[in-house]
């Protein structure tokens, strides 16, 4: 399942976003979203989770929750 993280700090990692979903199950990958000319992170990026019920666990855990003075957003990923 694609679950879309939105508001990340930007001095957070891809490592330190697949840690924090970690805790809820096994992480596939993590994607940070870079603009496409000056490659700075924007903010937002997507997590994969094979398993539906952990990848569901983790948005209703980690929805709101505080980092580094951000809220994070996070949702199923719409295609």
């Amino acid at each position: 399942m694609d679950i879309y993280v939105g508001n990340i700090p930007y001095e957070s990692t891809e490592d330190d976003i697949s840690a924090l979903f970690g805790e809820h199950g096994p992480v596939k990958t993590v994607r940070f979203i870079r603009d496409y000319e000056t490659k700075r992170f924007k903010g937002f990026g997507f997590v994969t989770m094979d398993n539906q019920s952990d990848a569901t666990t983790a948005i209703e855990s980690l929805n709101g929750k505080e980092i580094n003075g951000r809220e994070l957003k996070i949702s199923s990923a719409q295609r």
